[in-house]
């Protein structure tokens, strides 16, 4: 029961998460209009790891030199990913951009069977096409191939092992800690990216209101979040849970975005809730369940 209880917990505090992602979308595309995308991850990302070093360094202290590590891997790897992924979308359109870093939900059952040994059973397959179809219906409206997609792909991949890393190293003991790190290791990557252009900062107060939100909420929260929901979750779930990104970036575009409802927002969006409904109502999802920790 308690595991069950907890199994709950973690799929309520991965789906806030991605709720809190998805409400980011249309302020980031307002954002971006006057600060450079480099910049406002520099400074989103500094805030978000300053604030969380502050009230949790305690927890960074406490944190044994193998799980340091591990935490600043991670968190190198989701740096990358970023940055690949914001180069990218200068060469490829936002919606294609969408689409190709979704498919983190396809990569990460791959990268856990090879890795972790995970077993994915067929409804679990079935799940992913399916949300990935969902996500191609929801997002695209066409596609092509060229070295803006190449990078994005890559920063998919990215997103993928960053997943499956921390659903083999994070615990529940550790998780404020590792965040803190991760959050710290991101914004020095930010930080190194933008620093040959200079730091660009917000002008107004309406727009480091957004920054200081996506911060704390969707940026520290956010991660603390994922990483102590993995300790409970497989890679599988969570990546196929986490899809649900796209489909709350159009629901919040929607209803305070002034975005107008399309047949395939609401097609996509059924798609992709229906893919991870069919994981959480598996006959197999106790085996999805295991999280294959691992000791290295």
């Amino acid at each position: 029961m308690t595991s069950r209880r907890s199994t709950l917990l973690a799929t309520a505090a991965l789906l806030g998460t991605t709720a809190a992602w998805g409400s980011t979308f249309f302020m980031i595309k307002d954002l971006l209009d006057r600060v450079p995308t480099l910049d406002f991850l520099a400074v989103r990302f500094t805030i978000a790891g300053l604030v969380m070093l502050a009230v949790a360094h305690r927890a960074v202290l406490g944190l044994e030199r193998r799980t340091v590590r591990r935490a600043l891997v991670v968190g190198a790897i989701y740096g990358v990913a970023q940055i690949l992924q914001t180069a990218g979308l200068a060469h490829t359109a936002a919606s294609v951009s969408g689409f190709i870093t979704g498919m983190y939900v396809v990569c990460t059952p791959l990268l856990a069977a090879v890795l972790l040994r995970t077993r994915i059973t067929a409804m679990t397959w079935a799940a992913v096409a399916l949300a990935t179809a969902g996500l191609a219906v929801l997002t695209l409206n066409g596609v092509s191939v060229g070295y803006g997609e190449a990078l994005t792909f890559v920063a998919a991949m990215l997103y993928a092992l960053h997943i499956v890393s921390l659903g083999a190293w994070s615990t529940a003991r550790d998780a404020l800690g590792m965040s803190v790190v991760q959050l710290l290791v991101i914004a020095v990557i930010c930080l190194v990216a933008t620093a040959p252009d200079g730091l660009v900062l917000p002008a107004t107060g309406r727009d480091w209101a957004a920054v200081v939100y996506m911060a704390l909420v969707a940026g520290a929260l956010g991660l603390l979040a994922q990483t102590w929901a993995q300790s409970q979750l497989s890679p599988t779930r969570t990546a196929i849970i986490m899809s649900m990104e796209p489909v709350f970036a159009a629901l919040f575009a929607v209803l305070l975005g002034g975005e107008e409802v399309e047949l395939r927002m609401v097609l996509g969006g059924a798609m992709v809730l229906t893919a991870m409904l069919l994981v959480e109502v598996s006959p197999g999802r106790q085996v999805e369940g295991e999280v294959q920790h691992l000791t290295v």
